[in-house]
């Protein structure tokens, strides 16, 4: 079982042990399962989640950044020695002795979405809120990130792409339940939006069951049987 080990500075302040099929955040608010009290850290900065034997690092579209071994991510598949700096504070990945070390490859997503520092910091400063946002939406591409039941990301070019089990749909989903076309995910002005078509099982979107539409925040996770994606803009 891996664990996180919260330093500031040079200080150790505590470890937490990351339970396989857990999710946990980090942030300010108390209702985090890991709290820093910092005021250069977010309300919630960042989460982790555990997918098969591995485990995702996404940052919360913080205020000041996640940075894992001095870069700026946006998503990361934490491996053993990673230093993730929150604000002042700084989180180390590590398995415990004689554990077998997970390698971040397994999971079929071993490259992390970097984000060049002076240019995402630049664009913070000019825009902010829902301006920002909009920006962003409007500048980037949406790509799927396949987390499980498929390899690699899928970049959303089309107006609209469908999901479901007939060959036909640019996300093929096996599966006795799953509609022919069971959802779709289509480009507009606001953003892009994931909709349920039909079948007996409904995708979700962070868990919770879309039964019309809803509009897609970047870093959502999203659910159809056995395919679980994630959805991120890229340059």
């Amino acid at each position: 079982m891996p664990k996180l080990i919260l330093k500031f500075k040079d200080t150790k302040i505590k470890d937490f042990l990351l339970d396989q099929g857990r999710n946990i955040t980090i942030g300010r608010r108390e209702s985090n399962d890991i709290v820093i009290e910092n005021l250069a850290v977010s309300g919630m900065h960042a989460k982790i989640d555990a997918i098969d034997k591995g485990y995702l690092l996404t940052d919360l579209k913080s205020k000041n950044g996640t940075f894992v071994n001095g870069q700026l991510i946006a998503t990361h598949w934490l491996g053993h020695g990673d230093t993730v700096s929150i604000g002042k504070h700084t989180l180390v990945f590590a398995y415990v002795e004689g554990e077998e070390k997970q390698a971040a490859s397994s999971n079929g997503m071993d490259r992390t979405m970097v984000m060049d520092t002076g240019k995402y910091r630049d664009m913070l400063s000019k825009s902010s809120g829902n301006e920002a946002a909009t920006i962003r939406k409007r500048e980037f591409m949406g790509i799927l990130s396949f987390l499980a039941g498929g390899d690699g990301e899928l970049e959303i070019k089309k107006k609209l792409i469908k999901i479901g089990k007939d060959a036909s749909c640019e996300i093929v989903v096996k599966g006795f339940m799953i509609g022919k076309t069971a959802a779709t995910i289509s480009k507009r002005p606001k953003g892009y939006y994931l909709s349920y078509v039909g079948g007996m099982t409904k995708p979700k979107v962070n868990e919770v069951a879309v039964r019309e539409s809803v509009l897609l925040n970047e870093f959502d996770i999203i659910e159809l049987g056995p395919t679980k994606m994630q959805f991120i803009y890229k340059n």
